[in-house]
């Protein structure tokens, strides 16, 4: 009997799970990959339409269709992680990943990459969540701090070096001995299998399993609906320059916000009937998080377009060649990194006017690589763009990773995974947004005005965003939880 009670208080006691330094590392190194792969395609489009004899219609394919599954999926990914465990559904989207980027890099035609694609995009949507969602619960006080910072700044950087990488692998060309050339594009996939391996075995050894103490079923009507909300957005804004703008595409934003009402009026009323929505109202209370997605979409849309935007103008405007059109964004990648290393102690300092401070120079950045286009086109590249860069890249890191902290920094540790979904879902939807805005407006202006007015055009364009990230950052609360 005394055997049985001091087993049973053992289990009660039991400490919480824990993740540990290398634990840590395995997530970040999982949430770079999804991250990477939604820009390390930019620099390869070139090379993929020449190399399997893809239209326009066709490149944007590649791109919006990893980028919709990815956006639709995630969170579902986060609700299903909450229920069936968060270790599970993170070693089952990492080894799907790994097996789709496979497939990505061995694609014998257009139809097939795009196929390869989608269901990377949804392998990601099964990962990623996963990964915030185990910070918050397996960490806490300082440590949780210090992992989300880590986590804001991988996640900035890896959209920066994934444009890097692409470039260098495209053009080292290390597989035109099995595929012949011009087939470098297929390293940019196949280069995350032997990385997936590696963090699978790291990742069944030191990646703690968690879940919800309360798990929530899947919210079938909801999950179809924000589904429907985000395609009938995202579908015809990535696809409709390309395609010519045809009915379809009129017709489903026409549909948008009836579908995205739908969507609201159903997860209140299953909120207000002690159901659990797929993505609660009660949890948009939550002022912190309210207030940080509000400025997570003008930044991402911002980032993302940018990075479409020069990656076009450095290679078809400027004649830089893939590495060269890669290498004049190390500046940024590389300021970065070093600034957001000092992330948390300026926070610490300053609470979330670091951020506002972050928009400012972001936006003396911008306007640097502006005046840059401007006087020097077209020899622009690495040197002429990199005070802008390195300015901006500085500005990108006060923002991001602190963001990302305040968005959940109140979300219970039983809501960890719809939160970490809902925040991601933002951003991936914004990303995808940034591509089709800001990237339809260039190509649509470099017809009339050339490259050059076009590019200062967009980045005067993206200035106006940056401007507006430093308003909102203004409501943001002082500290951070």
């Amino acid at each position: 009997m005394t055997e049985t009670i001091t087993a049973h208080k053992a289990r009660t006691t039991a400490a919480p799970p824990t993740l540990g330094a290398l634990g840590l590392f395995t997530v970040l190194l999982a949430a770079a990959l999804p991250l990477i792969d939604f820009f390390i395609v930019n620099v390869a489009l070139p090379t993929i339409g020449h190399d399997l004899a893809a239209s326009e219609t066709m490149l944007e394919l590649v791109v919006a269709g990893y980028g919709l599954a990815y956006a639709v999926l995630l969170v579902l990914g986060g609700r299903l992680g909450d229920l069936f465990g968060r270790r599970r559904l993170f070693l089952g989207g990492m080894a799907a990943f790994g097996l789709t980027s496979l497939a990505c890099g061995l694609a014998p035609s257009a139809w097939a990459l795009v196929a390869a694609r989608v269901a990377q995009g949804a392998a990601s949507a099964a990962m990623l969540p996963q990964v915030l969602a185990t910070i918050q619960a397996a960490t806490s006080g300082q440590r949780r701090a210090k992992a989300m910072g880590l986590y804001g700044a991988t996640a900035g950087l890896s959209m920066v070096a994934g444009q890097i990488l692409g470039g260098v692998l495209v053009a080292a060309t290390p597989l035109s001995f099995l595929f012949g050339a011009g087939t470098g594009w297929r390293s940019v996939f196949l280069v995350n299998v032997p990385v997936v391996l590696v963090g699978l075995f790291l990742a069944a050894r030191t990646v703690p399993e968690t879940r919800s103490q309360h798990p929530e079923p899947v919210d079938g009507p909801g999950t179809v609906l924000l589904a429907a909300a985000l395609l009938t957005l995202l579908a015809p804004l990535t696809e409709g320059r390309a395609a010519g703008w045809p009915l379809w595409t009129w017709l489903s934003l026409a549909a948008f916000p009836f579908v995205a009402a739908a969507f609201y009026a159903v997860e209140r009323r299953a909120d207000r009937q002690g159901r659990t929505p797929l993505v609660p109202p009660s949890l948009f209370a939550l002022t912190s998080l309210r207030r940080g997605l509000a400025l997570i979409v003008p930044f991402s849309i911002g980032f993302s377009g940018f990075m479409f935007v020069i990656a076009v103008a450095l290679q078809q405007g400027a004649g830089r060649g893939p590495v060269a059109a890669g290498l004049a964004l190390v500046p940024m990648a590389v300021v970065f990194f070093f600034v957001s290393l000092a992330g948390p102690r300026l926070v610490a300092r300053y609470g979330t006017r670091v951020v506002t401070a972050g928009a400012a120079i972001q936006g003396v950045g911008v306007a640097l690589m502006a005046l840059a286009t401007w006087y020097s086109w077209p020899d622009l590249g690495l040197v002429e763009l990199l005070p802008g860069a390195a300015v901006a890249g500085a500005g990108q890191a006060l923002q991001l990773p602190v963001v990302f902290r305040i968005v959940l920094s109140e979300v219970p540790a039983a809501r960890a995974g719809v939160g970490s979904g809902v925040m991601i879902t933002t951003q991936q939807s914004s990303l995808a947004l940034g591509v089709a805005t800001l990237g339809t407006l260039f190509l649509s202006l470099v017809p009339g005005l050339g490259m050059r007015d076009a590019l200062v055009t967009t980045l005067l364009v993206q200035l106006a965003g940056v401007a507006l990230t430093g308003l909102l950052s203004l409501r943001l609360p002082r500290t951070i939880g």
